[in-house]
């Protein structure tokens, strides 16, 4: 399934400029580009409480040409899964003839956290729906706090660097992992740096009989203390530095779909953020040797997950 960017610049896109999200914010690129690669489909979306909620659809405005219901942090999963489940009877019934796609969407804090339990329960009933979480690594929209998705030693307004510690203690949650072993159809990682990537993604996801969920990074440059141009090539160098690698996982065989051709130094990556300013500071190299030594043994994990699949 190939990208055509010819036809896809020609398309009707179904979320519009004029929303309040920041100016370089990854997740705006990612609901634009989500919409894009829906443009074929008549879509009906929940979007659980998140900055690109409360930024596109401040009443009674809205940025969604689609038909779009705004639910809580906790449960988007259900929301969606109640949607697609009332449709089905509706044809059922004959009560509607149009095809729709399903799609949810929140960030990491909605669906690392607070909207897991709802994700996991409309994985396993089997719902045609495709939920999509964008990953910034904290809960941007109420105050840059850590979640599940935060990384280790990285500073939040919850996780300070001081004497007593060098930002967030626990490792980030694997998310993909933990939806890839429901068994569902299609399970998927992407980045804002890799657009053509995760719309082919998005794509096969819609086309997918069943669940199906991705993830994909979205850098904020404001909870990361980057700048505002570098939304793009954080994202390009967190997959270069082998930190957020593109893969899928298809009725549970694991495939890369991106590798890069030289590994750029995981600093490359982390230098240009605030967040993890106090890694590069005398006397803190163990602190970089053990978050060198998470993303080397996370790569290792995938490639062996790859090739018991071959």
């Amino acid at each position: 399934m190939a990208i055509n960017l010819k036809e896809l610049v020609q398309k009707d896109i179904k979320f519009t400029a004029g929303h309040r999200l920041c100016t370089g914010c990854g997740p705006a690129l990612v609901a634009k580009w989500t919409m894009l690669a829906a443009a074929d489909y008549n879509v009906a979306m929940s979007s659980a409480t998140c900055c690109v909620e409360i930024s596109s659809a401040v009443y009674p405005y809205s940025s969604w040409k689609v038909s779009w219901y705004h639910n809580a942090f906790e449960n988007a999963g259900a929301i969606i899964g109640g949607i697609e489940a009332t449709y089905k009877a509706l044809k059922r019934k004959g009560k509607m003839d149009k095809d729709f796609k399903f799609i949810a969407m929140g960030g990491d804090g909605g669906t690392y956290d607070i909207g897991l339990q709802s994700l996991s329960g409309m994985m396993e009933r089997g719902h045609n729906c495709l939920y999509i979480c964008y990953d910034n690594n904290a809960y941007m929209n109420t105050g840059i706090q850590r979640s599940g998705a935060t990384p280790k030693y990285a500073w939040t307004t919850t996780s300070y660097v001081g004497d007593a510690y060098q930002g967030k203690q626990q490792r980030r949650k694997d998310l993909v992992s933990i939806i890839a072993a429901h068994d569902i159809p299609y399970v998927a990682q992407a980045s804002v740096g890799y657009w053509r990537d995760y719309m082919t993604k998005v794509q096969k996801a819609l086309e997918t009989d069943g669940p199906a969920f991705i993830t994909v990074y979205g850098p904020c440059w404001r909870g990361w203390r980057a700048e505002t141009h570098d939304t793009v090539e954080l994202g390009r160098l967190a997959v270069q530095s082998n930190y957020w690698p593109l893969f899928e996982v298809v009725d549970g065989k694991w495939k890369m779909t991106y590798t890069p051709r030289e590994t750029k130094p995981l600093t490359d990556f982390l230098k240009p953020q605030g967040r993890f300013s106090h890694l590069f500071r005398p006397g803190n190299e163990a602190l970089m040797a053990d978050f060198q030594a998470e993303v080397d043994f996370k790569w290792d994990q995938l490639q062996r997950r790859v090739k018991a699949s071959e």
